[in-house]
């Protein structure tokens, strides 16, 4: 299951921070106090909301009885940007990106229902950046090219296959820690 935050609605109080002092900070908390001390939220930087206009013509914000304000928004992740695009191979550019090539080549088997693969994509991305020049980062979808995850003998993902002119050299099968997968590709550059 997909979930899209930009299509989610909330509403925002943003008369919060005005019955805080004027230029807020966060209270420290001494450690022989029993209870914490109420301040300001921690913010959240992956997040944001976008304030968009209501599809009314009346103002998209709004003041309650209370004298409370609201906003209507979406969130909005700015993380998706932070992932690095790892290129994807497929059945007609197998052969020119892993067989014929003399660097040491990663590979990655995946699937986009794959919750584990999602969580390794990063890691891939990292090492990709990390080995520029040294070694060749790809994907393949296994949904997409069933051929080559049956050649391979993949019969489960995330699965990663180091390979070397050509030749399969190793293979790792699930979520490992980057250290892991560093340890694999040393012994091959």
């Amino acid at each position: 299951m997909t979930t899209v935050l930009e299509s989610m609605t909330i509403p925002r109080c943003s008369g919060f921070l005005s019955t805080l002092s004027p230029s807020p900070t966060v209270p420290s908390v001494s450690s022989t106090s029993s209870s914490p001390k109420v301040g300001i939220l921690p913010e959240f930087k992956g997040l944001r909301i976008q304030s968009r206009p209501l599809r009314s013509t009346s103002a998209s914000v709004s003041t309650t009885s209370g004298g409370i304000t609201r906003c209507r928004g979406r969130v909005v992740c700015e993380a998706q940007n932070t992932i690095l695009h790892v290129p994807a191979v497929t059945d007609s550019t197998w052969q020119p990106l892993i067989h014929e090539t003399d660097q040491a080549v990663l590979v990655e088997f995946w699937a986009p229902w794959c919750g584990p693969c999602r969580m390794i994509h990063p890691i891939i991305g990292e090492i990709s950046k990390q080995y520029a020049g040294r070694l060749k980062c790809f994907q393949l979808n296994t949904d997409e090219c069933h051929s080559l995850a049956t050649q391979y003998g993949i019969r489960s993902i995330p699965t990663i296959m180091i390979f070397k002119n050509g030749e399969k050299k190793d293979m790792i099968i699930g979520v490992v820690p980057k250290s892991s997968l560093i340890a694999s590709i040393e012994k091959f550059l």
